[in-house]
């Protein structure tokens, strides 16, 4: 992610409305044509914004305690009909129930907590993790 980690910060990306066209630019060099946008962390500051704005173009949505769910109001939550796992440890006692909180009033959600994992569930747990995830990606066809 441009701006993140060791790469080298972008003007594209300082605002959300260009973090959709960078992710959209991103999905249609790679021909990912309604993927599955899986979300941990830090990318919800791209994954949430394209969601509201092109939910449309994913078959589903999976966000692992991500930040900025408190930037968008329930109203524009619910707008969204993408099917969506909303994907937290049940040792995160910051983002994952905060993302909760919000993420809930998506109208085609449901929700998995991986027992004895923290923020980073995937790392903590992955059998149980990938173990919600595929049930989740089964459910989709």
């Amino acid at each position: 992610m441009p701006g993140y980690g060791d790469s080298p910060p972008a003007e594209m990306v300082a605002t959300a409305q260009g973090r959709v066209a960078f992710l959209d630019h991103v999905l249609q060099e790679l021909g990912m044509w309604r993927p599955v946008l899986v979300s941990p962390s830090m990318s919800g500051r791209f994954a949430l914004p394209f969601l509201l704005a092109r939910g449309d173009r994913l078959a589903g949505f999976v966000p692992v305690a991500p930040v900025g769910t408190k930037d968008y109001a329930a109203e524009q939550y619910r707008q969204v009909q993408t099917p969506t796992l909303i994907l937290y440890g049940d040792r995160d006692t910051s983002l994952g129930p905060q993302a909760l909180q919000s993420l809930q009033h998506l109208p085609r959600h449901r929700v998995a907590v991986v027992p004895d994992a923290g923020h980073a569930c995937y790392l903590d747990k992955p059998e149980d993790f990938h173990r919600a995830l595929l049930g989740f990606l089964r459910q989709l066809k």
